[in-house]
């Protein structure tokens, strides 16, 4: 009988639960997912896991993961902005520091032009920014 394309998800599907189970290899998995989109019939797809030990989709354990708003944290890719932001700064007043020691005389606290635009448009970000873009597999 002829299989379709959502058999062969299931089984992948299989494949890559018994991979993550470590039960078989990235390498076998791969060799299995390339014969796998090569099957027509259900004899072909149940021989690609007859060796393995028969798993129950539906009572997998759910990887549920909250969002960094309800996590109480914030979104990964602003907390790497604002270390971005921190570091830059970091930099720019330490540059300005040994400008201002080896001139011998207060120079003009540029960093603030480099912080302070980028520093607003973060904490804008931060404040009114809606929730991270739902990742579709």
């Amino acid at each position: 009988m002829r299989a379709s394309d959502a058999d062969r998800d299931r089984v992948a599907a299989i494949l890559r639960e018994h991979t993550a189970q470590g039960r078989i290899t990235m390498d076998e998995f791969n060799e299995r997912l390339e014969q796998l989109y090569k099957s027509r019939t259900y004899g072909e797809l149940a021989r690609l896991t007859a060796d393995l030990p028969d798993v129950d989709l539906r009572q997998a354990p759910a990887k549920v993961s909250q969002s960094p708003e309800r996590r109480g944290g914030m979104h990964p890719g602003m907390k790497a902005a604002w270390g971005a932001w921190a570091t830059a700064s970091g930099i720019n007043w330490v540059i300005w520091l040994i400008v201002s020691i080896t001139a011998e005389h207060v120079v003009y606290p540029w960093p603030l032009w480099v912080m302070g635009p980028w520093g607003v448009i973060l904490l804008i970000s931060t404040v009114f920014g809606g929730p991270p873009p739902k990742k579709y597999r």
